[in-house]
Protein backbone atom coordinates (compact mmCIF):
# COMPACT_ATOMS: atom_id res chain seq x y z
CA UNK A 1 0.00 0.00 0.00
CA UNK A 2 1.10 3.45 -0.80
CA UNK A 3 0.61 6.27 2.12
CA UNK A 4 -0.61 9.82 1.07
CA UNK A 5 1.28 11.97 3.61
CA UNK A 6 -0.24 15.21 2.99
CA UNK A 7 -4.06 13.63 3.65
CA UNK A 8 -2.65 10.35 6.26
CA UNK A 9 -4.89 8.09 4.70
CA UNK A 10 -4.10 4.59 3.14
CA UNK A 11 -4.21 4.72 -0.26
CA UNK A 12 -4.74 1.17 -2.07
CA UNK A 13 -5.08 2.04 -5.20
CA UNK A 14 -4.22 4.99 -7.83
CA UNK A 15 -6.67 5.51 -10.47
CA UNK A 16 -6.48 7.23 -14.17
CA UNK A 17 -9.91 8.41 -15.59
CA UNK A 18 -9.67 9.84 -19.02
CA UNK A 19 -12.21 11.93 -20.99
CA UNK A 20 -11.97 13.70 -24.24
CA UNK A 21 -15.54 13.81 -26.00
CA UNK A 22 -18.79 15.28 -24.85
CA UNK A 23 -20.32 11.93 -23.73
CA UNK A 24 -17.36 10.99 -21.66
CA UNK A 25 -17.69 13.96 -19.29
CA UNK A 26 -21.63 12.80 -18.66
CA UNK A 27 -20.79 9.08 -18.13
CA UNK A 28 -17.72 10.20 -15.88
CA UNK A 29 -18.98 13.71 -14.24
CA UNK A 30 -20.85 10.85 -11.71
CA UNK A 31 -18.08 8.45 -11.08
CA UNK A 32 -15.73 11.33 -9.85
CA UNK A 33 -18.50 12.37 -7.39
CA UNK A 34 -18.24 8.79 -5.90
CA UNK A 35 -14.48 8.36 -6.23
CA UNK A 36 -14.16 12.20 -4.08
CA UNK A 37 -15.75 10.34 -1.00
CA UNK A 38 -13.34 8.02 -0.99
CA UNK A 39 -9.90 9.19 0.09
CA UNK A 40 -8.55 5.88 -0.07
CA UNK A 41 -8.32 5.86 -3.78
CA UNK A 42 -5.68 8.20 -5.26
CA UNK A 43 -6.81 9.50 -9.19
CA UNK A 44 -5.97 11.95 -11.86
CA UNK A 45 -8.43 12.68 -14.48
CA UNK A 46 -7.08 13.27 -17.71
CA UNK A 47 -8.76 15.26 -20.96
CA UNK A 48 -7.29 14.26 -24.38
CA UNK A 49 -8.70 17.11 -25.48
CA UNK A 50 -11.02 15.44 -28.33
CA UNK A 51 -13.89 17.77 -28.26
CA UNK A 52 -11.94 21.08 -26.75
CA UNK A 53 -14.29 24.29 -27.92
CA UNK A 54 -16.53 25.65 -25.19
CA UNK A 55 -19.96 23.97 -26.66
CA UNK A 56 -18.60 20.64 -26.76
CA UNK A 57 -16.05 20.49 -23.49
CA UNK A 58 -16.19 23.35 -21.03
CA UNK A 59 -19.45 24.16 -20.00
CA UNK A 60 -19.63 20.56 -19.66
CA UNK A 61 -17.63 20.82 -17.06
CA UNK A 62 -18.99 23.63 -15.47
CA UNK A 63 -22.79 22.18 -15.78
CA UNK A 64 -21.73 18.46 -14.82
CA UNK A 65 -19.75 19.77 -11.47
CA UNK A 66 -16.40 18.18 -13.06
CA UNK A 67 -13.48 19.46 -11.37
CA UNK A 68 -11.02 20.70 -14.00
CA UNK A 69 -8.42 17.66 -15.43
CA UNK A 70 -5.00 17.21 -13.91
CA UNK A 71 -3.79 16.64 -17.39
CA UNK A 72 -5.08 18.29 -20.31
CA UNK A 73 -3.46 16.97 -23.61
CA UNK A 74 -4.94 19.27 -26.55
CA UNK A 75 -5.14 16.87 -28.85
CA UNK A 76 -7.74 18.69 -30.51
CA UNK A 77 -9.29 17.60 -34.51
CA UNK A 78 -7.87 15.34 -36.75
CA UNK A 79 -8.40 11.74 -38.16
CA UNK A 80 -9.50 9.03 -36.94
CA UNK A 81 -5.57 7.76 -36.83
CA UNK A 82 -3.87 10.96 -36.21
CA UNK A 83 -6.04 11.79 -32.83
CA UNK A 84 -5.47 8.31 -31.96
CA UNK A 85 -2.27 8.20 -32.14
CA UNK A 86 -1.42 11.73 -31.01
CA UNK A 87 -3.88 10.98 -27.63
CA UNK A 88 -1.32 7.33 -27.43
CA UNK A 89 1.85 9.54 -27.20
CA UNK A 90 0.83 11.87 -24.91
CA UNK A 91 -1.17 9.48 -22.98
CA UNK A 92 2.13 7.14 -22.31
CA UNK A 93 4.02 10.02 -20.91
CA UNK A 94 0.99 10.76 -18.43
CA UNK A 95 0.67 7.28 -17.31
CA UNK A 96 4.58 6.67 -16.76
CA UNK A 97 4.75 10.16 -14.80
CA UNK A 98 1.38 8.74 -12.90
CA UNK A 99 2.30 4.89 -12.18
CA UNK A 100 -1.87 4.46 -12.30
CA UNK A 101 -2.81 0.58 -10.52
CA UNK A 102 -5.59 0.82 -13.24
CA UNK A 103 -6.93 3.57 -15.93
CA UNK A 104 -10.36 3.76 -16.36
CA UNK A 105 -12.03 4.46 -19.61
CA UNK A 106 -15.73 5.09 -20.81
CA UNK A 107 -17.86 5.04 -23.78
CA UNK A 108 -16.62 4.15 -27.23
CA UNK A 109 -14.66 7.26 -28.29
CA UNK A 110 -11.05 8.00 -29.45
CA UNK A 111 -9.99 8.43 -26.46
CA UNK A 112 -11.38 5.52 -24.71
CA UNK A 113 -9.58 3.31 -27.21
CA UNK A 114 -6.41 5.62 -26.94
CA UNK A 115 -6.60 5.02 -22.90
CA UNK A 116 -6.64 1.46 -23.30
CA UNK A 117 -4.48 0.92 -25.82
CA UNK A 118 -1.41 2.74 -24.18
CA UNK A 119 -2.59 1.58 -20.79
CA UNK A 120 -2.52 -2.11 -21.91
CA UNK A 121 0.96 -1.27 -23.66
CA UNK A 122 2.13 -0.60 -20.63
CA UNK A 123 0.56 -3.22 -18.93
CA UNK A 124 -1.99 -1.43 -16.32
CA UNK A 125 -5.22 -3.05 -16.10
CA UNK A 126 -7.67 -1.27 -17.65
CA UNK A 127 -11.92 -0.82 -16.46
CA UNK A 128 -14.07 -0.32 -19.30
CA UNK A 129 -17.68 1.14 -18.31
CA UNK A 130 -20.20 0.55 -20.82
CA UNK A 131 -18.34 -2.41 -21.78
CA UNK A 132 -20.64 -4.98 -24.02
CA UNK A 133 -22.08 -2.99 -26.32
CA UNK A 134 -22.14 -4.09 -29.97
CA UNK A 135 -24.16 -2.90 -32.91
CA UNK A 136 -22.55 -5.47 -35.22
CA UNK A 137 -21.96 -2.87 -37.76
CA UNK A 138 -18.23 -2.65 -38.46
CA UNK A 139 -18.62 0.57 -40.90
CA UNK A 140 -19.02 2.83 -37.03
CA UNK A 141 -15.67 3.70 -35.90
CA UNK A 142 -16.98 3.54 -32.37
CA UNK A 143 -17.71 -0.54 -33.05
CA UNK A 144 -14.48 -1.22 -33.51
CA UNK A 145 -13.34 1.09 -30.63
CA UNK A 146 -15.80 -1.06 -28.43
CA UNK A 147 -14.39 -3.95 -30.00
CA UNK A 148 -10.92 -3.30 -29.32
CA UNK A 149 -11.36 -1.47 -25.83
CA UNK A 150 -13.16 -5.04 -24.71
CA UNK A 151 -10.39 -7.03 -26.08
CA UNK A 152 -7.70 -5.62 -23.81
CA UNK A 153 -9.74 -4.86 -20.81
CA UNK A 154 -9.52 -6.49 -17.11
CA UNK A 155 -13.20 -5.40 -15.36
CA UNK A 156 -15.95 -4.57 -17.51
CA UNK A 157 -18.80 -2.56 -16.53
CA UNK A 158 -22.26 -3.04 -18.37
CA UNK A 159 -25.12 -1.29 -18.78
CA UNK A 160 -27.56 -4.76 -18.99
CA UNK A 161 -27.63 -8.06 -18.78
CA UNK A 162 -27.19 -8.39 -22.65
CA UNK A 163 -23.84 -6.50 -22.87
CA UNK A 164 -22.72 -9.11 -20.00
CA UNK A 165 -24.40 -12.03 -22.03
CA UNK A 166 -22.35 -10.18 -25.37
CA UNK A 167 -18.97 -10.55 -23.23
CA UNK A 168 -19.31 -13.68 -21.90
CA UNK A 169 -20.04 -15.47 -25.66
CA UNK A 170 -16.90 -13.43 -26.07
CA UNK A 171 -15.26 -15.34 -23.43
CA UNK A 172 -14.77 -12.93 -20.79
CA UNK A 173 -14.53 -14.48 -17.51
CA UNK A 174 -17.83 -14.24 -15.71
CA UNK A 175 -15.84 -12.60 -12.79
CA UNK A 176 -14.51 -9.86 -14.48
CA UNK A 177 -17.51 -9.08 -15.56
CA UNK A 178 -20.06 -6.54 -13.45
CA UNK A 179 -23.87 -5.45 -14.14
CA UNK A 180 -23.26 -1.91 -12.64
CA UNK A 181 -26.31 -0.31 -15.03
CA UNK A 182 -26.12 2.91 -16.79
CA UNK A 183 -23.93 5.53 -15.57
CA UNK A 184 -24.96 8.33 -18.16
CA UNK A 185 -28.45 7.83 -16.01
CA UNK A 186 -26.51 8.82 -12.96
CA UNK A 187 -25.87 12.12 -14.35
CA UNK A 188 -29.60 12.33 -15.81
CA UNK A 189 -30.90 11.88 -12.38
CA UNK A 190 -28.52 14.26 -10.49
CA UNK A 191 -29.14 16.61 -12.92
CA UNK A 192 -32.75 16.74 -14.06
CA UNK A 193 -34.05 19.36 -11.52
CA UNK A 194 -31.33 21.71 -12.42
CA UNK A 195 -31.93 21.50 -16.24
CA UNK A 196 -35.90 22.15 -16.08
CA UNK A 197 -35.27 25.63 -14.89
CA UNK A 198 -33.60 26.53 -17.49
CA UNK A 199 -34.94 28.82 -20.19
CA UNK A 200 -34.28 27.38 -23.57
CA UNK A 201 -37.84 26.84 -24.67
CA UNK A 202 -38.34 30.72 -23.88
CA UNK A 203 -35.08 31.55 -25.69
CA UNK A 204 -36.21 28.97 -28.83
CA UNK A 205 -39.71 30.54 -28.48
CA UNK A 206 -41.19 26.77 -28.53
CA UNK A 207 -43.99 25.39 -26.68
CA UNK A 208 -44.19 22.03 -24.36
CA UNK A 209 -44.58 19.15 -26.11
CA UNK A 210 -45.22 20.92 -29.45
CA UNK A 211 -42.05 20.52 -31.12
CA UNK A 212 -39.38 17.91 -31.87
CA UNK A 213 -35.92 17.87 -31.79
CA UNK A 214 -33.27 16.42 -33.99
CA UNK A 215 -29.13 15.49 -33.98
CA UNK A 216 -27.45 14.25 -36.42
CA UNK A 217 -23.65 13.51 -36.85
CA UNK A 218 -22.78 9.92 -37.82
CA UNK A 219 -20.53 9.71 -40.53
CA UNK A 220 -23.26 7.41 -42.49
CA UNK A 221 -25.96 9.95 -42.17
CA UNK A 222 -23.52 13.31 -42.51
CA UNK A 223 -20.35 12.56 -45.01
CA UNK A 224 -22.32 11.76 -48.13
CA UNK A 225 -24.17 14.36 -49.70
CA UNK A 226 -26.73 12.82 -51.03
CA UNK A 227 -27.77 11.26 -47.56
CA UNK A 228 -27.53 14.02 -45.92
CA UNK A 229 -29.75 15.39 -48.50
CA UNK A 230 -32.17 13.47 -48.31
CA UNK A 231 -32.12 13.15 -44.66
CA UNK A 232 -33.02 17.01 -44.48
CA UNK A 233 -35.33 16.59 -46.95
CA UNK A 234 -37.73 14.44 -45.02
CA UNK A 235 -37.23 16.48 -42.54
CA UNK A 236 -38.52 19.26 -43.49
CA UNK A 237 -41.56 17.04 -44.45
CA UNK A 238 -41.91 16.26 -40.56
CA UNK A 239 -41.37 20.39 -39.85
CA UNK A 240 -44.41 21.10 -42.16
CA UNK A 241 -46.34 19.17 -39.39
CA UNK A 242 -44.44 20.48 -35.94
CA UNK A 243 -41.55 22.99 -35.09
CA UNK A 244 -37.96 20.61 -35.35
CA UNK A 245 -35.48 22.17 -33.02
CA UNK A 246 -32.18 21.09 -34.54
CA UNK A 247 -28.60 21.84 -32.39
CA UNK A 248 -26.06 21.31 -35.05
CA UNK A 249 -22.84 19.58 -34.44
CA UNK A 250 -19.89 21.16 -35.36
CA UNK A 251 -19.42 18.04 -37.88
CA UNK A 252 -22.86 18.22 -39.23
CA UNK A 253 -22.64 22.18 -40.21
CA UNK A 254 -19.22 21.33 -41.96
CA UNK A 255 -20.61 19.13 -44.26
CA UNK A 256 -23.32 21.24 -44.94
CA UNK A 257 -21.43 24.08 -45.81
CA UNK A 258 -19.42 21.96 -47.75
CA UNK A 259 -22.04 20.09 -49.67
CA UNK A 260 -23.88 23.36 -50.33
CA UNK A 261 -26.88 22.51 -48.81
CA UNK A 262 -27.33 25.49 -47.08
CA UNK A 263 -30.18 27.04 -49.40
CA UNK A 264 -32.09 23.75 -48.49
CA UNK A 265 -31.84 24.23 -45.10
CA UNK A 266 -33.05 28.18 -45.64
CA UNK A 267 -36.27 26.61 -47.59
CA UNK A 268 -37.49 25.13 -44.05
CA UNK A 269 -38.36 27.91 -41.85
CA UNK A 270 -39.74 25.64 -39.21
CA UNK A 271 -36.60 23.56 -38.62
CA UNK A 272 -34.69 25.72 -36.26
CA UNK A 273 -31.32 25.48 -36.00
CA UNK A 274 -29.40 26.22 -33.26
CA UNK A 275 -25.52 26.08 -31.89
CA UNK A 276 -24.34 23.38 -29.82
CA UNK A 277 -26.46 23.29 -26.55
CA UNK A 278 -25.08 22.74 -22.99
CA UNK A 279 -25.77 19.63 -20.73
CA UNK A 280 -28.76 20.90 -18.87
CA UNK A 281 -30.47 23.18 -21.79
CA UNK A 282 -30.68 19.85 -23.78
CA UNK A 283 -32.19 18.19 -21.47
CA UNK A 284 -34.52 20.50 -20.55
CA UNK A 285 -35.29 20.32 -24.54
CA UNK A 286 -35.50 16.73 -25.16
CA UNK A 287 -37.81 16.18 -21.82
CA UNK A 288 -40.43 18.58 -23.20
CA UNK A 289 -40.36 17.08 -26.50
CA UNK A 290 -43.21 15.64 -28.51
CA UNK A 291 -40.55 13.00 -29.35
CA UNK A 292 -36.94 12.84 -30.67
CA UNK A 293 -34.92 11.77 -34.02
CA UNK A 294 -31.09 10.83 -33.74
CA UNK A 295 -27.99 8.93 -34.25
CA UNK A 296 -26.93 9.09 -31.42
CA UNK A 297 -26.60 6.08 -28.93
CA UNK A 298 -26.78 8.38 -25.74
CA UNK A 299 -29.81 9.90 -26.52
CA UNK A 300 -31.72 6.92 -27.08
CA UNK A 301 -30.98 5.90 -23.45
CA UNK A 302 -32.01 9.44 -21.99
CA UNK A 303 -35.29 9.45 -23.84
CA UNK A 304 -36.51 5.95 -22.68
CA UNK A 305 -35.42 7.14 -19.44
CA UNK A 306 -37.64 10.51 -19.94
CA UNK A 307 -40.59 8.44 -21.48
CA UNK A 308 -39.98 11.08 -24.67
CA UNK A 309 -40.63 8.89 -28.50
CA UNK A 310 -37.25 8.12 -29.80
CA UNK A 311 -36.82 7.70 -33.72
CA UNK A 312 -33.59 6.50 -34.38
CA UNK A 313 -31.87 7.29 -37.64
CA UNK A 314 -30.11 4.20 -37.95
CA UNK A 315 -30.16 0.61 -38.96
CA UNK A 316 -28.95 -0.84 -35.63
CA UNK A 317 -28.13 0.17 -32.46
CA UNK A 318 -25.87 -0.99 -29.82
CA UNK A 319 -28.27 -0.44 -26.89
CA UNK A 320 -30.81 -3.02 -28.06
CA UNK A 321 -33.20 -2.39 -24.33
CA UNK A 322 -34.52 0.89 -25.71
CA UNK A 323 -36.18 -0.69 -28.41
CA UNK A 324 -37.36 -3.89 -26.30
CA UNK A 325 -38.30 -2.26 -23.37
CA UNK A 326 -38.27 1.67 -24.31
CA UNK A 327 -39.36 4.35 -26.14
CA UNK A 328 -37.04 3.91 -29.11
CA UNK A 329 -38.13 2.31 -32.78
CA UNK A 330 -35.31 1.92 -35.15
CA UNK A 331 -36.30 4.05 -38.24
CA UNK A 332 -32.93 3.67 -40.46
CA UNK A 333 -32.90 5.74 -43.72
CA UNK A 334 -36.50 4.72 -44.92
CA UNK A 335 -38.53 7.82 -45.54
CA UNK A 336 -41.61 5.74 -45.48
CA UNK A 337 -40.89 4.61 -41.69
CA UNK A 338 -40.10 7.66 -40.59
CA UNK A 339 -42.46 10.39 -41.57
CA UNK A 340 -45.07 7.01 -40.75
CA UNK A 341 -43.80 6.79 -37.05
CA UNK A 342 -43.31 10.65 -36.41
CA UNK A 343 -47.19 10.58 -37.49
CA UNK A 344 -47.95 7.80 -35.32
CA UNK A 345 -46.47 10.02 -32.63
CA UNK A 346 -48.22 13.23 -33.48
CA UNK A 347 -51.56 11.37 -33.70
CA UNK A 348 -51.30 10.38 -29.76
CA UNK A 349 -49.82 6.90 -30.22
CA UNK A 350 -46.05 6.90 -29.41
CA UNK A 351 -44.33 4.64 -27.97
CA UNK A 352 -44.74 4.08 -24.41
CA UNK A 353 -41.56 2.03 -22.76
CA UNK A 354 -40.15 1.76 -19.32
CA UNK A 355 -36.90 1.92 -17.48
CA UNK A 356 -34.51 -0.58 -17.61
CA UNK A 357 -32.90 -2.83 -14.90
CA UNK A 358 -30.81 -1.03 -12.54
CA UNK A 359 -30.76 2.31 -14.94
CA UNK A 360 -31.67 4.28 -11.48
CA UNK A 361 -28.71 6.51 -10.70
CA UNK A 362 -26.40 4.61 -8.85
CA UNK A 363 -24.43 2.72 -11.14
CA UNK A 364 -21.15 4.91 -9.88
CA UNK A 365 -21.58 3.80 -6.78
CA UNK A 366 -21.29 0.49 -7.53
CA UNK A 367 -18.18 1.44 -9.94
CA UNK A 368 -16.05 2.45 -7.01
CA UNK A 369 -17.88 -0.14 -4.68
CA UNK A 370 -15.96 -3.18 -7.27
CA UNK A 371 -12.31 -1.11 -7.55
CA UNK A 372 -12.47 -1.04 -3.94
CA UNK A 373 -12.78 -4.76 -3.93
CA UNK A 374 -10.70 -5.62 -6.94
CA UNK A 375 -7.79 -3.52 -5.10
CA UNK A 376 -7.73 -5.78 -2.46
CA UNK A 377 -7.31 -8.82 -4.79
CA UNK A 378 -6.46 -7.89 -8.04
CA UNK A 379 -5.81 -11.68 -9.00
CA UNK A 380 -9.66 -11.94 -8.75
CA UNK A 381 -12.48 -10.26 -10.68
Amino acid sequence: MLRDLSLETLVVMKLINIVGARPNFMKMAPIVRQLERHPEIAWQLIHTGQHYDDAMSRVFFEELQLPPPHVFLGVGSGSQAEQTAQMMVKLERAMQSYCPDMVLVVGDTNSALAGALTAAKLCIPVAHVEAGLRSYDRTMPEEINRLCTDCISTLFFTPSRGAGEILRREGVPADRIHFVGNVMIDTLMACRERAMQSQILETLQLEEKNYAVLTLHRPSNVDTPSTLAWLLEVIGEIAGRIPVVFPIHPRTQRRIEEFGLQPRVGTMPQVKITAPLGYLDFLKLMACAKFVMTDSGGIQEETTVLGVPCLTLRENTERPETVTEGTNVLVGRDRDKILAEACRILDGHGKVGRVPERWDGKAAERIVDVLLRWSSNPSGG
